[in-house]
């Protein structure tokens, strides 16, 4: 079991998550980062969004900080929800999907991967692509 995500491990998320835009036909910024929060590996696909870089990675990392989906900051988040107003914290939070921690299988949370630059929903749908490349058992024991 790891306890780390490896600069090995984050590339072929980056891959995973790259092929599924293609298959959605959509550009995307792709980022994982580490158990800090820290960026650990980053693509922008060709022509994809400035704007996104810096959404994708901060989406990453607020996954990472409150050890939650984005999309669930976001339902939080809302008027009158117990945390509205959390994404002016932590220099900046993105509390909408595309955010997603990653889990060891105790359920350690080393990390974090954040796609944007296309609608929410192809954003979570190449950020799982991701998780489940990070999921392959194949890598569980690096």
């Amino acid at each position: 079991m790891r306890h780390e995500i490896t600069l090995e491990v984050a590339e072929l998320m980056l891959q995973a998550a790259k092929r599924k835009a293609a298959e959605l036909k959509i550009i995307e910024d792709i980022a994982v980062v580490d158990a800090t929060g820290h960026l650990k590996a980053f693509v922008r696909m060709d022509g994809a969004w400035l704007g996104s870089i810096d959404i994708a990675i901060r989406k990453a990392r607020t996954a990472r900080l409150f050890d939650m989906e984005t999309s669930e900051i976001g339902k939080m988040s809302q008027p009158g929800e117990s945390i509205y107003g959390v994404e002016l914290s932590n220099g900046g939070l993105i509390s909408f999907g595309g955010g997603i921690p990653l889990k060891d299988a105790d359920g350690t949370v080393i990390g974090a991967v954040g796609v944007s630059g296309s609608s929410v929903e192809n954003d979570v749908e190449v950020a799982e692509a991701a998780v489940e490349a990070y999921c392959d058992p194949r890598f569980t024991t690096k």
